[in-house]
């Protein structure tokens, strides 16, 4: 076995990982309503969720991966305004949109939610109901901005300007986006109104609860330093930035319409009319998809099971995983543990809820370096991705180079590069040249063939780098995990190309079959190993060899096993070629049409 192999296997099933639950919740971060995703947000939550889910399934464990559009806020409202639709058609127009392209991407969400939906409702106010009794919820009154032009006042995200911290003349009320600083409407420099680009504004006083985050800034430290060396260093940092800056108190409640109101039994009616801030709803809605879910297949309450903390004995323990870009990361390290251990203080054990295991961050995918842009038509979004090419050529490319310890620009040159060398050069043409020279010389026929030396050295070779790959997937580090898988398929096809069987065939048959036999095996095995990454082409290269299952599992057992397992005689069925390349011409086109530089 490789020394990497070793490693890996240390570092993924050492320490805190020694004991992996058989159960396996596993959520991404809520994609904001308003309109088609990028390739960005597919990367950046998604995607990579969605392979940790089939990753666990394949292995054996159950999973429940959960999604859901994040439907409240000021974002909804403006453009549902600029659509001319009230908010709750909008957001129902866009959910089904959203739901269909992820789909269609091969995302496999046990649930998509929807974060307006009555169940979310439910859990946001007994959670309120839960802070507020414990204690840890208080209103005080504010600072807000009032629209004098609009006569109402202004949400955090209604309101933009420069931020203090990075001179960003476009930083919305509740976050700079290009420095990620949280901020409050009040701290802008030339403030003005999202909506009417009015400068018109004042500075009024306005009832809001406030959660007291300060008093939880040890137990948050405390719990984001039993994570070091488990979470990536980018989740840490950036909860630990906030915390050495003094975690502050964070208001809860917006004067909008469109939201979860406040209860009447809270502060007995005073915030009548206000609705809990989006950022306290949406992790919510984690917990309350999962509700969804459970109240649309008739499971009852079995939904408290998977997001209850159990000891690890017993069965019913889960293993939560969280996916998001490093925007949202704050939101989850501090925000919303805050208000999980704020309503657990008062919970018997075992019916506490539970907080996150693994919570994987990454950085930005970037389009030639700049930011993807609505407006001005710049970069690939989803739909229009599925229009030029089948999901798997993107899913292979962007997991490839995931943003995972730094940004990582997409170029339509680099796309392509990956694509025709990876997919079409390497695993494409091996997979047609073995089957169709099985059909070609052996009449479609798996032949009879004994190893040899050179075999098995290529079978213990195989096992040290399937074992390194899993260590990856694992431990979600999916540029590792594409380059372990990749080289799976340059060994196999370095084989291929010593064994020689069409040079073989006419002098020493006996040689050639062994070759074929071993090369049918390869493509076998590669059509479970790539199952995670390209699902449908997966179960296309499985298909050739042997009916693809709706799950292809993982291949667990030993190499000798593996590649050894089909009968002499068994037909196969060759694909036509797998993955066409993309020319310069289609670049240059791309280019020009998604304004690549």
């Amino acid at each position: 076995m490789h020394l990497v192999s070793v490693m890996m296997l240390f570092h993924c099933f050492s320490g805190k990982n020694m004991t992996i639950p058989a159960r396996v919740l596993i959520t991404s971060a809520l994609p904001y309503i308003n309109g088609v995703k990028h390739l960005g947000n597919l990367i950046g939550s998604m995607l990579p969720a969605d392979v940790y889910a089939r990753f666990s399934r394949s292995v054996g464990r159950e999973t429940l991966f959960i999604c859901a559009t994040d439907e409240h806020g000021t974002p909804a409202e403006l453009a549902a305004l600029e659509a001319g639709q009230s908010v709750r058609d909008y957001c129902t127009h866009w959910h089904v949109i959203q739901k269909e392209h992820g789909e269609r991407f091969g995302l496999s969400w046990d649930w998509f939610g929807r974060s307006s939906s009555p169940q979310n409702r439910e859990l946001t106010q007994y959670f309120a109901r839960e802070l507020w009794k414990n204690g840890y919820l208080e209103v005080r009154k504010t600072r807000q901005v009032y629209s004098v032009a609009e006569k109402r006042f202004l949400p955090d995200r209604y309101v933009i300007g420069t931020c203090p911290h990075c001179g960003y003349d476009r930083a919305r009320g509740d976050q700079c986006e290009n420095c990620t600083r949280v901020l409050d409407p009040a701290d802008l420099i030339n403030p003005r109104s999202a909506v009417s680009g009015s400068p018109e504004i004042e500075i009024r006083e306005s009832a809001h609860l406030f959660l007291k985050q300060s008093e939880f800034a040890e137990r948050i430290r405390t719990w984001i330093d039993s994570h070091k060396g488990d979470w990536p260093n980018l989740v840490t940092s950036i909860a630990e930035k906030w915390l050495d800056e003094g975690l502050q108190d964070r208001g809860i409640t917006r004067d909008l319409e469109w939201g979860v109101p406040v209860p009447d039994d809270i502060a007995n009616g005073e915030l009548k009319g206000k609705v809990f801030y989006v950022w306290f709803d949406a992790p919510i809605e984690y917990i309350a998809a999962t509700k969804e879910w459970a109240d649309a297949t008739g499971k009852g309450d079995l939904w408290r099971d998977w997001w209850t903390e159990r000891g690890g004995n017993d069965p019913r323990a889960v293993r939560y995983v969280e996916f998001m870009a490093k925007d949202n990361v704050p939101f989850h390290t501090v925000g919303f543990p805050c208000t999980l251990f704020g309503v657990n203080e008062t919970l018997p054990e075992g019916e506490k809820w539970k907080v996150v295991d693994r919570l994987k961050g990454f950085n930005w995918l970037t389009y030639y370096g700049g930011k993807f842009s609505t407006s001005s038509k710049r970069g690939v979004f989803m739909d229009t991705a599925l229009d030029l090419l089948p999901a798997d050529y993107w899913r292979y490319y962007l997991l490839a180079n995931a943003p995972e310890s730094a940004d990582s620009s997409f170029t339509w040159e680099h796309f392509a590069g990956t694509v025709n060398k990876d997919l079409a050069d390497v695993l494409g043409n091996f997979v047609n040249r073995v089957t169709k020279f099985c059909v070609s010389r052996f009449d479609g026929k798996v032949p009879d063939a004994i190893y040899g030396e050179e075999e098995q050295a290529l079978i213990a070779e195989l096992d040290g780098r399937i074992t390194t790959y899993r260590g990856f997937l694992e431990a979600m580090e999916f540029r590792k995990a594409l380059g372990e898988l990749r080289a799976i398929w340059v060994v196999g096809n370095e084989y291929l190309t010593r064994a020689a069987p069409w040079t073989h065939f006419k002098t020493d048959p006996a040689r050639a079959a062994v070759g074929v036999r071993m090369g049918l095996h390869l493509v076998h095995l590669f059509g479970h190993l790539a199952a995670p990454i390209i699902p449908s082409y997966a179960k296309v290269i499985h298909a050739a060899i042997l009916p693809a299952p709706d799950l292809i599992p993982w291949p667990d057992e030993t190499m000798a096993g593996f590649l050894d397992q089909l009968k002499p005689g068994h037909v196969i069925h060759p694909p036509e070629v797998l993955f066409a390349k993309i020319t310069d011409e289609q670049v240059e086109e791309w280019k020009t049409r998604f304004g690549g530089e």
